[in-house]
């Protein structure tokens, strides 16, 4: 069951977004271009009903052939990721105002995890052919 729309934004507030979590859970992105994005790892929480409410420093990477990603031009702030077709979209944990009952539970990409950090929770883990195949069918190693 879903929750109740939250108010996210980045760094310097030029871009405010609301969305409404799909759950209490968090997941991470281990993919490289993820790496580069955010400077590390992402984390980020899946979500409904994403709508820019404050966007003119909106800037949108078009990053893979089914897959763009959502900054703030004036900080730099990484904000989001959301699928083409429109059917997945995820919002940085640490956009939403609060973080209150999050759960990490989910790494994606964990087979191209760099060897110098690992995370204490126990999640459940997926290689990047496994969640390329989870969100497209397809096994073809474009996944940003």
């Amino acid at each position: 069951m879903g929750h109740a729309v939250m108010n996210a934004r980045c760094l310097c507030g030029a871009v405010e977004l609301t969305a409404a979590p799909e759950n209490d859970e968090a997941g991470v992105c281990h993919c490289t271009m993820c790496q580069r994005w955010a400077g590390g790892i992402s984390i980020t929480r899946a979500c409904a009903d994403l709508t820019v409410v404050k966007g003119d420093a909106l800037g949108v990477y078009d990053s893979s052939q089914w897959g763009e990603r959502g900054f703030c031009r004036e900080c730099g702030s990484s904000l989001f990721w959301r699928a083409k077709d429109g059917t997945h979209s995820v919002v940085a944990v640490a956009a939403f105002d609060g973080h209150d009952g999050v759960r990490l539970t989910s790494e994606i990409f964990y087979d191209c995890k760099p060897g110098y950090y690992a995370l204490a929770n126990d999640t459940k883990k997926m290689t990047e052919a496994e969640t390329i195949a989870f969100f497209t069918g397809a096994q073809d190693g474009n996944h940003g």
